[in-house]
């Protein structure tokens, strides 16, 4: 066995033990962090079923109120909606008016970033802001045909809707574009589009849109339900915000780990990874 100037004895393979220590302590660490994520995800698929079906001295909601693009479906999958916002961007350059927009407004791939800019910029009589959002609802309607469906959630909404739970869309997208996309998708032979009462998004007005509840508010007032009925099911921060401001009860749903974060960094409680715990019988953790 040779000898070691850093004083540290190998083992028979030749590995330092200690290293081999810190190596197992860290793998342990990792599976904890992983065995208390898992725990997290359990608990709130947990809160998130008691909030929707009831359960656990919780009232189950009246009436659930799904954001669009995201819970429901993928509307620009794989940065598509880059396309639509380019188009938005040409038409401002056509009328000499890039200017309008800053340095990241002109590089992102949202085409609500630069409508909100627009508008911002000139106020929503402005018929510039008309056309642009004009080509925005353009872009959704198109995606929506060939939009990517989010996991479960048409056995979600299939559920709720047989459980005689009432069902509002509350989108900052063109609700041409979420009843396109509801109308071809089927649960058991029926278009989804037939669950929902109400189909609500953004109108003419783009300073209307989530985080402010207008969109949320009226759902409500088309249901002719109370605030404290609902429950939203959003996968952003304005969403969070948005049934905060309107007294409405909040289920984040992330499709990804930094997506999740969001949602907890911004206040949420219950955020879901997936539809499918909820759909199942409850975690036996609480047992």
């Amino acid at each position: 066995m040779s000898g070691r100037r850093d004083g540290i004895v190998p083992d028979a393979c030749g590995e330092d033990t200690d290293g081999m220590r810190e190596g197992a302590d860290r793998g342990r660490e990792d599976a904890g962090r992983a065995w208390g994520d898992a725990d997290r995800a359990w608990e709130d698929a947990d809160r998130a079923r008691e909030l929707l079906w009831g359960g656990g001295g919780v009232a189950a909601a009246r009436c659930v109120l799904f954001d669009f693009d995201g819970p429901v479906c993928r509307l620009f999958p794989d940065g598509r909606s880059m396309r639509v916002a380019e188009r938005l961007r040409a038409h401002l350059d056509g009328a000499g008016l890039g200017g309008l927009l800053t340095a990241g407004e002109r590089a992102d791939k949202d085409p609500h970033m630069v409508l909100r800019a627009v508008h911002r910029a000139r106020g929503s009589a402005d018929p510039l802001v008309e056309t642009l959002e004009r080509l925005v609802t353009e872009g959704e309607v198109r995606a929506a045909a060939e939009a990517w469906p989010t996991a479960d959630a048409d056995t979600l909404i299939g559920r709720l809707h047989e459980r005689g739970t009432a069902l509002a869309v509350v989108t900052n997208n063109s609700p041409r574009a979420a009843e396109r996309y509801l109308r071809e998708r089927t649960y058991r032979g029926r278009s989804l589009l037939d669950f929902f009462t109400a189909v609500h998004g953004r109108g003419p007005d783009p300073g209307l849109m989530k985080p402010d509840p207008d969109v949320v508010r009226r759902a409500l007032r088309e249901l002719g339900l109370s605030p404290r009925d609902a429950v939203l099911i959003g996968d952003t921060p304005t969403d969070l915000e948005a049934a905060t401001r309107a007294g409405v009860r909040f289920v984040g749903y992330g499709r990804n780990a930094h997506k999740r974060a969001l949602l907890r960094a911004a206040g949420a409680e219950t955020v879901l990874g997936a539809y499918a715990p909820v759909l199942g019988a409850p975690h036996p953790h609480g047992a």
